[in-house]
């Protein structure tokens, strides 16, 4: 069965003022993963230059001219899918244009694009945009599921701004299937099949089902989405969106999608009122006929995308291995809730 388990050690430090006093860090272990992360709660109290307040638009959000992704140049500056996948070579769905990255990780990757301008601050993009490029991107993997059924690994991600990775500014979906696994896909696999057979139950559900008993972290629904803050998490304010029962793309209908983009765009809207303005999504499937591992979008909010501001992974997290947050998940939940009334 999963195990939440949750420890608090303190360290003692004597202040400036001569003081004695404890920190508390409290360290949880992933139900799932197994992996160990820490809230260092005292991190809270320090400074945080450019977290004030919202930050302006990146200096370049203005230059629709030179964006390969804007209407004008899209034709001329993208690539195309090949003929014997997709003869017409570029995908559309309502707003979306999807179409080969051209910096590919791997056999199989695309770019599905939102048609809500050049530059889309966090939490502002529409309902029916998000929808549209979710769509695309369903369409594409179902695409590529018959065209090469071993390329069953699969993954729709988001970095938006700079600070999460990304590379251009103009709103956009990452898509891939790919017959090697990546490390995240090839232990769910294998966690997901093991506990399955172990228990009958898929580990998503029972989780889920956990935290809808506890309510402490659960934060509420879009349609057949349940979303809630991470037990033990591997990012800042990691928010989870779980779909019970549907473990394939083949299984999902047109709302399913619908409702997920909302949900992501209230995530987002939290993650606005925080004043942070970037993030990453991911959302995992495995395609392999097995129906072991339900649908689950991960998000988290990253370092802002302006001047001065510092990373949200330092040594700890890059060399040690354990992400240490600053606020605790049950927290999080309180603060996101509003969100979803």
């Amino acid at each position: 069965m999963l195990t939440f388990k949750q420890e608090t050690i303190c360290s003692h430090i004597v202040l400036p003022n001569g003081e004695t006093v404890k920190r508390p860090i409290e360290i949880r272990t992933h139900p799932i993963t197994g992996r160990t992360s820490r809230i260092t709660y005292s991190r809270s109290e320090e400074r945080e230059p450019g977290m004030e307040a919202l930050p302006a638009p990146p200096p370049f959000a203005e230059q629709q001219n030179l964006c390969p992704f804007c209407t004008a140049r899209l034709d001329d500056n993208t690539p195309r899918l090949p003929s014997d996948l997709y003869p017409q070579g570029r995908m559309k769905r309502g707003t979306s244009t999807l179409f080969p990255n051209l910096f590919p990780y791997g056999r199989y990757s695309a770019v599905s694009l939102f048609d809500d301008g050049h530059f889309v601050e966090i939490g502002t993009a529409s309902t029916a945009s998000y929808t549209d490029s979710f769509l695309n991107c369903r369409d594409y993997l179902l695409l590529l599921l018959d065209f090469d059924p071993a390329a069953f690994h699969m993954a729709i991600t988001q970095n938006h701004l700079p600070s999460a990775g990304g590379s251009l500014l103009h709103p956009h979906l990452q898509v891939q299937a790919d017959l090697v696994a990546a490390n995240y896909q090839r232990f769910l696999k294998q966690h997901v099949a093991s506990y399955h057979c172990q228990t009958g139950n898929l580990i998503f559900s029972d989780y889920l089902g956990h935290e809808k008993e506890t309510g402490d972290r659960f934060i509420g629904k879009t349609g057949d989405w349940e979303w809630l803050a991470a037990f033990a998490p591997e990012g800042f304010f990691e928010i989870w969106g779980m779909l019970p029962g549907i473990t394939s793309l083949r299984q999902t209908a047109d709302d399913h999608w619908k409702t997920l983009a909302a949900g992501v765009l209230s995530v987002q809207k939290f993650y606005r009122s925080l004043g942070r303005n970037g993030y990453n999504l991911g959302l995992l499937m495995l395609e392999d006929g097995t129906a072991d591992q339900e649908l689950r979008v991960v998000m988290t909010v990253r370092s802002n995308y302006a001047q001065w501001v510092r990373s949200d992974f330092t040594g700890f997290e890059v060399m040690l291995g354990d992400m240490a947050t600053f606020t605790s998940p049950e927290d999080t939940a309180v603060k996101a809730r509003p969100f979803w009334k």
